[in-house]
Order: structure tokens, then C-alpha cells, then sequence
């Protein structure tokens, strides 16, 4: 991403702290400050480089030789401070050293095991929403839904067991929390941090898990020599951290966009095939993971900015998913969008490996919803649970009219 020498330019500078509760739990406002302040701002107070219009986000995400994310995708960099736990070797670490964990996952979720998967993930799915509605029109969405449906599906699927799932959110709402400074979200968790890591670190062991599941393949993979056995726990650590969370909270964004645009919700039911694109579109308009870091690597320089060599950059993906001048009216929730180009699954080497199993995911719940209910509707004013990290959701109350 590096320009041809140019002519110095002004770096606009803010004193605003994207971490503050009030941004995190309303980001839009500071988002379009920054995106009108310039393709560059220096945020003061973290001593950073912000990006946040989309084509700035987009260039530094799949430039992962002028931008790495070895030195930690967080405020922290790993050049000058110790990580609060071994880095992952999927999101922070790049090549040569990212190569084989990122080769091994991507043949583990393939196409075909994901087909596999199609059927049980329907009927689980058929099942909650079953179990759900007979409980009255009337439910905390995000809980009975957003949330249940991910803690009982993925988690097979790596071959976890049965006990100890509950520890999944806390721990990865702690572990994108991390990605922060060290503020009072970080000092919240610090009471639970040992527990919770080394409850997760022991479900990664292979003992601890089922014979059938991606978890089992990783370390299937170690056995064949594609990963060594320090890795292998380590990658199956990578699926558990950001595969739970991420789908929890853009299958809720899901649900709020159709209880709040009812018209979307009946062209959904008309065409169920517009599943995936849903997700994919609800993703864009609420963006679960609203930013992530990186490092230059050298002096780099982006429009008429120089950042210095070994500057943390902190990339705006929810600014650049509604940015005016990549899409059209940014702030509406539209089936009829193409929303293939967005950043909330990142770009390039490092983007999220597991986004078909998510979309996977959003495809068996959105259907079995689609076939039983005819509309959404709020009920009360939905709740957001603050997060460094995460666009995070903690209720969405809702009432529901089941289908005839």
C-alpha cells in the first residue's frame, strides 16, 4: 500500500477515545467524524494512526507486508510488550508462520464438511425455534436465539463436550476485550481471566475432545506432519476464540434488522435462498467486530500521511462498512444489496477463515425462522453490552407473529 513520494499533507488529529463507553455503545457518530476528518487520523490519546473510510481499511487489509498483524492485532504491540497469552497463529501471526495453521483450517472447512454439516445444523435449528415459540410470542431474542443456537452448533462441530460451554462467551467477550487498551472492561474480566484461559486451553487438549470433530482433524493434521504438536492446540484455541462470539452477535444483528424492517423480513420468507446474503448484509450494516490493528512494518506512507515504521494502525471495519462513498445509502438494511465487498470478516490472508461456517450457521436458523414466523417486532428499547472489540448485544426483546 505504500504511495510514490508526495506532497506532505496536515494529519488531522483527534482527541476522542473510540474505547469510551459512549462510542462503543453508539459508534456511528464518532465513525462519520473520522471518515469526514480525512483518509488519516492520529487519535491523540493512543498515540495511532485511524483508518476509517473503506478504501484505506480495505488496502491495509490485504497488504499484510506494509501492515502485519504479528505484532499484535490489539492497542498492544507484541514488539515491546508480553502478550496476555500466546498469540494466535491465525489472527496474529503472518507468513511464513501463518501458512500451515491457515492451509490446515481451510481444508477443514471446506465445502464438503460443511455440507455435512447442513442437514444436522437445520434440524438443531428446527428444533430451537420449536422449542422457543411454544414458549409464547413474546422472548429476549438475542438469548433465546442469537445466543443458544451458536453454543449448541458450533461447539459439536469442534467436538467439544457437553459441560463447560457456558465459559465460551466470557471468555472470548474477555479475549476481544484484550484487543483494548487496559481499561475498566479489561480490569472487569481480570477477577476470571486464569480460570476462564485455562478452562479453554484444556477443551483444545486431544483428550478433551470427540473423535469426529474439526478439533479431532487439527490434531490429525499434527499427526501427518501438516501442523507440529505445539500448534495444534493452539489452532483448535484459534476456531473456539472467534467462532462463537462473531456469529452470536451478527446473527443478532440479523434479528434486529428484521424486527426493524419488516418489509426485508417478508422478502426473506418470499426467498429463503437470501439467507446468507442476510448475514452477510447484517454484518455490513452492524459490524460484530468493529476494529482491529496493525502495525507498519516500515515507513509507509497513505494519503500524503507518513506513518512511521512500527506505528500501530487502528482500521475502522464498522466506519468502513458505511462509508457514503462505497455504498449506497450505508445506514439501510437492504436484501437487494450486493454486500460481497464488505470488511466485517476482514480481507486478504487474515480474513476470518470461518466465515462459511457462520454463514452456515445464519442460513439454518434464519430458514427455520422464515417457515414458522411471519413477523418480528420490538417490544422494548434492545440493550448493547459494551465491548473493546465487539458490537456486542446483551437483549433484543421481541414479539413474534408465528406463520399459519
Amino acid at each position: 500500500m505504500t504511495e510514490a513520494p508526495a506532497r506532505a499533507v496536515a494529519t488531522p488529529v483527534s482527541d476522542a477515545d473510540p474505547f469510551a463507553h459512549e462510542h462503543l455503545l453508539n459508534p456511528d457518530p464518532l465513525h462519520q467524524a473520522l471518515r469526514e476528518a480525512g483518509p488519516v487520523v492520529r487519535l491523540s490519546r493512543y498515540d495511532v494512526h485511524a483508518l476509517a473510510r473503506y478504501e484505506q481499511v480495505h488496502a491495509a487489509l490485504v497488504d499484510w507486508q506494509h501492515f502485519e498483524s504479528g505484532s499484535g492485532v490489539g492497542l498492544a504491540n507484541f514488539r515491546h510488550e508480553e502478550p496476555w497469552r500466546v498469540p494466535s497463529l491465525l489472527l496474529e501471526a503472518d507468513p511464513p508462520l501463518h501458512d500451515a495453521p491457515r492451509r490446515v483450517l481451510r481444508e477443514i472447512l471446506a465445502p464438503p464438511a460443511l455440507r455435512r454439516l447442513r442437514d444436522t445444523w437445520a434440524a438443531t435449528a428446527d428444533e430451537l425455534v420449536d422449542q422457543v415459540l411454544e414458549g409464547g410470542p413474546e422472548f429476549d431474542a438475542f438469548t433465546a436465539l442469537a445466543e443458544a443456537f451458536p453454543l449448541r452448533a458450533f461447539p459439536d462441530a469442534v467436538g467439544l463436550g457437553p459441560d463447560g460451554r457456558e465459559n465460551l462467551l466470557p471468555y472470548g467477550n474477555m479475549a476481544f476485550n484484550a484487543f483494548g487498551p487496559r481499561n475498566d472492561l479489561v480490569a472487569a474480566d481480570a477477577h476470571r481471566a486464569a480460570a476462564l484461559g485455562a478452562w479453554v486451553n484444556a477443551q483444545c487438549a486431544r483428550e478433551a475432545l470427540t473423535a469426529d470433530g474439526f478439533g479431532a482433524e487439527i490434531w490429525a493434521a499434527a499427526d501427518r506432519g501438516e501442523l507440529t504438536y505445539v500448534q495444534a492446540p493452539l489452532v483448535v484455541r484459534s476456531l473456539l476464540s472467534a467462532g462463537v462470539d462473531t456469529t452470536v452477535h451478527g446473527l443478532a444483528a440479523c434479528l434486529y434488522a428484521f424486527a426493524t424492517h419488516p418489509q426485508e423480513w417478508q422478502r426473506l420468507r418470499e426467498r429463503p435462498e437470501l439467507a446468507r446474503v442476510a448475514f452477510d448484509e447484517a454484518v455490513r450494516w452492524q459490524s460484530p467486530v468493529q476494529t482491529f490493528f496493525r502495525t507498519a512494518t516500515t515507513d509507509v506512507t497513505i494519503a500524503g500521511t507518513t506513518i512511521p515504521e512500527g506505528t500501530k494502525i487502528l482500521m475502522f471495519l464498522g466506519a468502513a462498512n458505511r462509508d457514503p462513498d462505497r455504498w449506497s445509502e450505508p445506514d439501510r438494511f437492504d436484501l437487494t444489496r450486493d454486500p460481497s465487498g464488505q470488511v466485517g470478516f476482514g480481507m486478504g490472508i487474515h480474513q476470518c477463515i470461518g466465515q462459511h461456517v457462520a454463514r452456515l450457521e445464519a442460513e439454518a436458523l434464519l430458514t427455520a425462522l422464515a417457515r414458522r414466523v411471519e413477523s418480528f417486532e420490538l417490544t422494548g428499547a434492545p440493550r448493547r453490552h459494551a465491548n473493546n472489540t465487539l458490537r456486542a448485544w446483551e437483549s433484543l426483546p421481541v414479539r413474534v407473529r408465528p406463520a399459519a
